[in-house]
């Protein structure tokens, strides 16, 4: 568990450490270190969770829209084709059932891209805002504008990100190659005055794709070392980035880290989507490079991206499911400080959350209590229990 560090406390070679937990009034009391003559503790704690990147509006799309292909452009296709008939009964039976998993699971928060172009995007918008608003007690839903770069450098894309400051949401747009250098800069750079003029933050799709390493990245870095910008900016997916040599990737790394941007890897969509060849077992996957990343001082945090849509056929929003699945491809242990920090706290310090998961006294009592005394327990889902503010929520089954 992620707790206040007192001088001396004994902590196991795992980083567990037994404590009994209390609280009152929604908020932790200070936690109490057990001696070693007291009972063992029976379950294991976490605070509830934060999953920094999903698309709510096309979760549970797949029966309808499916990408047998498992590639990048068949989700593309599946996706457009999905967005034509949206209605927001659709989407808000589809968010309800999300939300419904996701704080069940132990989720606190969610950062929902919602495809803001095109017949579906109205729709959309109106189910997740409802949703928002009426889960606002139980989880914190934050909206993202996803849009091409181009849209917001026209009138409607303007009017857009009015509509989006105005109910606190996020601008986003895709930078994915191929892509002309001189014009996709002319394009971050209205995006970047355009979320300050409002007062947005920026969360792009960027660089996911197998080839051309970094192309997008390099671009944004050169833009911004050229032109500051006030707002958080968050770099979703990196993914070629990983194909780049080592050095190149520290270097980028340590830009990232000078700019102040936060990075979300998607290993789960990436993995199914990226690196195909034909009649062949990939060898190679394009990930972004966590590791170089945190060496950089970047904060890196891990999402599931997509549920049962044309992107990834799988997921059910829990984050332990995605901690067990990304292990494989990450090697991310989370008995390891920066093994189990994309999954706690740096969603939390990406999002803008006001409480960072730490344990202490004063802290919400959102609480994901685990039937498990190690880690091994926990990457194989076990039973648990959610608490809310302080309040149990019902309990999930496996």
């Amino acid at each position: 568990m992620q707790l206040k560090r007192w001088a001396g406390q004994p902590t196991r070679a795992d980083g567990l450490v037994a404590v009994e937990l209390t609280w009152e009034q929604g908020c932790l009391l200070e936690p109490r270190l057990l001696a070693d003559a007291e009972p063992k503790p029976t379950c294991l704690v976490l605070p509830r969770l934060a999953d920094p990147h999903v698309h709510l509006d096309k979760a549970f799309t797949w029966a309808e829209a499916p990408n047998f292909s498992g590639t990048y452009d068949g989700a593309l296709a599946a996706n457009l084709q999905e967005h034509q008939s949206r209605t927001v009964e659709g989407v808000r039976a589809r968010g309800e059932r999300a939300l419904h998993l996701a704080c069940g699971h132990g989720l606190r928060a969610l950062r929902s891209h919602i495809d803001s172009v095109g017949p579906g995007a109205e729709a959309s918008w109106t189910a997740l805002s409802d949703l928002r608003s009426r889960w606002r007690d139980r989880l914190e839903l934050q909206l993202v504008a996803l849009a091409p770069l181009d849209h917001w450098c026209r009138e409607p894309g303007r009017d857009l990100a009015q509509e989006v400051a105005r109910v606190g949401g996020l601008l986003g747009g895709v930078l994915v190659p191929p892509f002309h250098a001189g014009g996709v800069r002319d394009q971050i750079k209205v995006l970047l005055d355009l979320a300050e003029r409002v007062g947005c933050g920026i969360d792009l799709h960027i660089d996911e794709a197998g080839v051309q390493p970094a192309a997008g990245l390099r671009q944004l870095l050169a833009v911004l070392d050229q032109q500051s910008c006030a707002v958080p900016i968050t770099c979703s997916h990196c993914s070629s980035l990983g194909l780049a040599p080592v050095d190149a990737q520290r270097r980028i790394a340590e830009r990232i880290a000078y700019h102040g941007i936060s990075v979300v890897a998607l290993p789960l969509t990436n993995g199914w989507l990226l690196g195909r060849q034909a009649d062949q077992t990939p060898m190679l996957k394009p990930l972004a490079p966590i590791r170089a990343l945190q060496r950089a001082g970047v904060t890196v945090a891990v999402g599931a991206d997509n549920v049962a849509d044309p992107w990834f056929p799988a997921g059910d929003l829990d984050p332990l499911s995605l901690m067990a699945a990304a292990l494989p491809l990450t090697q991310l242990a989370p008995w390891e400080r920066l093994g189990l920090a994309p999954f706690t706290s740096a969603p939390a310090l990406a999002m803008g959350l006001t409480w960072t998961g730490l344990l202490e006294a004063g802290a919400p009592a959102d609480l994901l209590v685990l039937e498990a005394t190690d880690w091994s327990d926990v990457l194989r889902r076990p039973q648990r229990r959610v608490l809310v503010a302080g309040r149990w929520w019902p309990a999930t089954s496996r």
